[in-house]
């Protein structure tokens, strides 16, 4: 694939090859869209919509620059193989069904621009860019709604046809730090989004988790649509449990969630797995709703003790609401149990032998660490959080020294007389765990064949 630069190049090269054939290019969707919001975006996908040339001679300059697809079967769009550049011409969309591949789709090049736009989900995206001149067509106020940092529907006839549009709505609204227009929202809540596919609304959800500054504004979005049960139920029971405001004067489950999350993407940079990371920090305490207990109404104390391990399966049947990928998921869960230690061992200074154990259980303990500054950081505690990150980091390296050193394995312990069979797994975790007290692999032998002779000799009498 070629890269960013010469695929404009290329745009621009065709740009004028179709106005000497009596069309015109337009750059449309995205690109034209940042640009007049101030971002330049130089690896933003290159669309072109030609107006004014047959699907015939189009695709004729086309091929005279590399073998040229048509997307779908109704010739709408061409793709330039080896490019990353989408070339389309102005068309008709019309629903047959309730899925997003069913589209009546008819191409017209002399259509006005204000019926081809009209299509187009959101008036931001309903520009075009003259791609020689620079002329911006606008029929549908998307430049006064930028200034105004607004999402606003085309129409809502077309807007309804897809319902994927509600999630867009609510992405476009965290990845910009748009408001989504009252008539969008109201429009959005009588959407019907069943249908969709999980594939599509975890593409909409991964994308608010790691291109927005404040993903909170995702599930923002989609509460304010009443929209949240549909995909993200076990999420939408946060909404409302009360927590101790000693320790979580931010407020409820819910607000102190989106707080961790917007929290995390602000760390999602230093994350090993950043989309998994983020996931982790949406769903760390899922498993509030269902153990927190008031314990004294007038001094609002309030406790959800065990919510870490509560929440791994509510975290597990919501993840697989959304996607099936195991290594997120296991991910996510081992984060979700977790999340607790690390400040808990931090603040109360704990034992090397502790914070090796917990970082030797963690998936991923760099990724552990920012989820627990991520939490940290919107709470009663929040000061402590740098001095809290330089302990558990202090530790980290500790622990990662430590697996450095020599440590028993099977062979090992098979060597010693140790038989392969039921039981011999446990000996591993035991040679394991007292490596990781710091004890040398002649202690660690020792112990463990003195082990295995009391229960011998417990067995026999």
């Amino acid at each position: 694939m070629r890269g960013a630069d010469e695929t404009l190049s290329l745009a621009y090269a065709l740009a004028r090859e179709i106005a000497g054939a009596g069309g015109r290019a337009y750059f449309a969707g995205g690109r034209v869209r940042d640009a007049l919001r101030g971002v330049e975006d130089a690896d933003a996908d290159v669309d072109l919509e030609v107006y004014g040339l047959t699907p015939e001679i189009l695709r004729s300059i086309l091929g005279q620059h590399g073998a040229v697809n048509a997307v779908g079967k109704s010739f709408g769009v061409l793709r330039l193989g080896g490019y990353g550049l989408e070339v389309s011409m102005p068309r008709r969309e019309r629903a047959t069904g309730r899925g997003h591949k069913d589209f009546d789709v008819s191409v017209d090049p002399f259509m006005p621009f204000s019926e081809a736009c009209v299509r187009r989900d959101f008036t931001v995206n309903a520009m075009l860019r003259d791609a020689l001149t620079g002329e911006v067509i606008d029929p549908y106020g998307g430049l006064d709604d930028i200034k105004a940092r607004i999402l606003r529907h085309v129409r809502a006839e077309t807007f309804a046809e897809d319902p994927l549009r509600a999630y867009r709505a609510a992405r476009f609204a965290a990845r910009f730090g748009y408001a989504v227009a009252p008539e969008t929202v109201r429009l959005c809540a009588s959407m019907d989004l069943a249908p969709l596919s999980r594939e599509r609304v975890f593409a909409e959800l991964a994308k608010a988790l790691t291109l927005a500054s404040k993903p909170s504004l995702f599930f923002n979005a989609l509460a304010d649509m009443d929209q949240l049960g549909a995909s993200f139920l076990e999420i939408s029971r946060m909404r409302g449990v009360p927590q101790d405001p000693r320790h979580h004067p931010e407020g409820d489950v819910w607000v102190h969630t989106m707080g961790v999350l917007d929290q995390a993407a602000r760390l999602r940079e230093q994350a090993n797995e950043p989309l998994f990371y983020m996931l982790a920090a949406l769903c760390h305490d899922i498993g509030k709703p269902d153990c927190t207990v008031i314990r004294d109404e007038a001094e609002r104390r309030i406790s959800a003790v065990g919510h870490e391990d509560i929440g791994v399966e509510l975290a597990r049947t919501q993840l697989h609401r959304l996607t099936n990928q195991n290594a997120l998921i296991d991910y996510v869960l081992n984060m979700v149990q977790m999340h607790m230690r690390p400040n808990r061992l931090a603040q109360s200074r704990s034992q090397l032998k502790k914070t090796r154990a917990m970082f030797d259980k963690s998936v991923n303990p760099n990724d552990l660490i920012l989820l627990s500054k991520a939490d940290v950081l919107v709470t009663s505690q929040a000061e402590r959080a740098d001095e809290l990150e330089v302990f558990l980091y202090d530790r980290l390296d500790d622990y990662r020294k430590r697996m450095r050193e020599p440590m028993l394995n099977g062979r090992d312990l098979i060597a010693a007389g140790f038989v392969p069979g039921p039981g011999f797994s446990e000996w591993i975790a035991r040679a394991r765990l007292f490596h990781m007290s710091g004890l040398t692999t002649d202690r660690v032998l020792r112990q463990l064949v003195s082990e295995r002779r009391k229960r011998s000799e417990e067995n026999f009498t």
